[in-house]
């Protein structure tokens, strides 16, 4: 996600924050799947159930093996009646278990991603704007929404299928080894083949392949969010043919390791077919050389030859269930990427309470930076300004004015000095305040606020959710936007498009303004309010700005000081540099 405030571009690359590193694969799985902890217990329940559907399945081919073998030698029919009774007992159950063993496997996983999502998006929360400013917000949203449902796999798919496939091939072993030991260590080792010898292989294969499709995943949804958002300026520039070229390539891309994970997975299921036909004719073996001993009957030699085939049916899900291994580690680690790393903002572990208003502001030698190791983006000279005064920030694009704006609202923490909220009975420095405190004093118009794609009335009270339509008004004619609103079809209730398309620049900015002003904050702080306006409605829109916020504290940042003759203070900053404040 790029941002672009004011002219400084945070572009991806630009460290905001130093993160610490991410953890390996297995280390990130692993930190993954602790957060099923609360719901170990339904995954114990999905176990059993699965145990009971593998076993019911392994019990149907063996119980079928001996009734098909002993009814050949045409006994009394009542002696078939016990098996024939197991075979519909074994037939039914294995569908009612497997049920049983889904419905809990399903709860138990989407209860851990409702508890992974709000982890993820809390930690989003805290980190935006400054601490995404490295990401692209298609990959932001492939990493909060794919890669996040994704590992659901981590817990339905890979370690539900090799804790059910571990007891029942446990069991089954076990079992045959009492009737012919030779054939149980020949199903053992051809089930541990399988298990654990084709999957390390075939991941070998796919390791980098699946590596590889996370993060084309997340490239292409980053370069189709860009071309759907910009499609009217890639038509007028004639770069839509090159914008779709390129996505077309990372799709490509994107296909070809996933064409190779496929080919991985086509090996694993040959693989897997030829240990288990190899354990139906080592049982052969060793049941026949029992059977000659004479320490087995005819019937039982059909149950150990058979059992196999329904044992490795069971087993052989591990192998494409491994297979998810490498693209389950990738969706970790992008996933820990974000959320492992620290708050570009540290909150107070006290905060003290809010000074009592009205409020000013006081900056001492106040600078801020987005890495530890880039120099400073902002230096400001001393700023005193008492409440109802108005400051003017001026300077060219990237000179740190909207890094000023940012640590006024606590999105960024400064790097030297202070800024302190000055109250009637004292004065708090802010990094001693919490961030929601802050914001409720001090309110930020973005130069290019966020409009929802919702109703006029619903972008308003955005900043007080339980305002009336009344309170709503008020705001609206406030910020000149009452005949605009009056004109509309549906009134307060019109629809404002996706990211506002059917408002202009100015209404963009009134609609923001009307926000504080329903938000009543003693404090605004506007940033590059003209940017992108012609001069007449640029001029009709600060004169607006001015007289709505009359009796607040205001701080204008801006490149275009020639709109404002009636701020009380001025500072200019060039390229991080405070150069100088003068009263107006």
């Amino acid at each position: 996600m790029n941002a672009d405030r004011g002219g400084e571009r945070l572009t991806a690359g630009t460290t905001v924050v130093h993160a610490p590193s991410p953890p390996g694969p297995a280390a990130a799985l692993w930190r993954v799947a602790l957060i099923g902890r609360p719901v170990f217990g339904r995954m114990l329940l999905a176990v059993a159930a699965g145990v009971a559907a593998a076993g019911a399945a392994i019990g149907l081919t063996a119980t079928s093996a001996w009734l098909i073998s002993r009814a050949a030698e045409r006994p009394p029919v009542l002696y078939l009646m016990v098996a024939v009774t197991g075979v519909r007992f074994f037939g039914v159950s294995r569908g009612v278990f497997r049920y049983a063993e889904r419905l809990a496997g399903h709860d138990a996983a989407f209860r851990v991603l409702a508890k992974l999502r709000s982890r993820a998006y809390a930690r989003l929360e805290h980190l935006a704007p400054a601490g995404l400013a490295e990401f692209r917000s298609g990959d932001l949203l492939a990493r909060l929404v794919e890669d996040v449902d994704g590992l659901a796999d981590l817990w339905l798919r890979l370690l539900l299928p090799y804790l059910i496939a571990g007891v029942a091939a446990s069991v089954t072993v076990a079992a045959i080894w009492f009737a012919v030991p030779g054939a149980a260590v020949a199903l053992g080792a051809t089930l541990l083949f399988v298990a654990f010898v084709i999957p390390i292989f075939t991941i070998k294969i796919a390791h980098r392949a699946e590596r590889r499709i996370s993060g084309a995943r997340g490239e292409l949804a980053a370069a189709t969010l860009e071309i759907l958002a910009g499609a009217s300026e890639l038509l007028v520039a004639g770069a839509t043919e090159t914008r779709l070229a390129a996505l077309t390539a990372i799709d490509r891309r994107l296909a070809a390791a996933e064409a190779r994970t496929s080919a991985g997975s086509g090996l694993g299921a040959l693989l897997s077919g030829l240990a288990s036909g190899a354990a139906i004719w080592l049982g052969l073996v060793a049941g026949i050389a029992a059977l000659r001993a004479g320490s087995i009957e005819g019937v039982t030699l059909a149950v150990v030859a058979l059992t196999p085939i329904a044992v490795h049916e069971v087993v052989g899900g591990l192998v494409p269930a491994s297979q998810h291994l490498p693209g389950l580690a990738a969706m970790a680690e992008r996933l820990l990427d974000i959320t492992s790393r620290p708050d570009p903002v540290t909150e107070p572990a006290i905060p003290d309470p809010l000074p009592v208003g009205p409020y000013g502001l006081r900056c001492r030698g106040l600078r801020a930076r987005y890495s530890s190791g880039d120099p400073d983006a902002l230096q400001l000279p001393d700023i005193d300004l008492r409440p109802g005064e108005r400051l003017l920030v001026t300077g060219p694009s990237g000179s740190g004015k909207s890094t000023f704006a940012a640590v006024l609202v606590r999105f960024l923490e400064s790097s030297g000095g202070s800024v302190e909220l000055v109250g009637s009975d004292r004065s708090v420095d802010i990094r001693r305040l919490s961030g929601d405190d802050v914001r409720r004093v001090i309110c930020l118009c973005a130069q290019d606020p966020h409009v929802f794609d919702t109703s006029v009335a619903e972008n308003v009270r955005l900043a007080r959710p339980d305002s009336t339509d009344e309170q709503v008004e008020v705001a609206l004619a406030a910020a000149q936007l009452t005949a605009w609103v009056d004109s509309l079809p549906e009134g307060l209730s019109t629809p404002v498009g996706e990211h506002g398309a059917r408002l202009s620049g100015g209404q963009r900015q009134r609609l923001s303004l009307a926000r504080a002003l329903l938000a009543d904050a003693p404090v605004v702080v506007f940033d590059e309010p003209t940017e992108h306006l012609d001069e007449e409605t640029a001029t009709a829109l600060v004169a607006d700005l001015l007289a709505a916020t009359t009796g607040r504290t205001v701080v204008m940042i801006t490149h275009r000081p020639e709109l404002i003759d009636s701020a009380t203070w001025a500072v200019r900053v060039d390229l991080g540099a405070g150069i100088g404040s003068e009263a107006s």
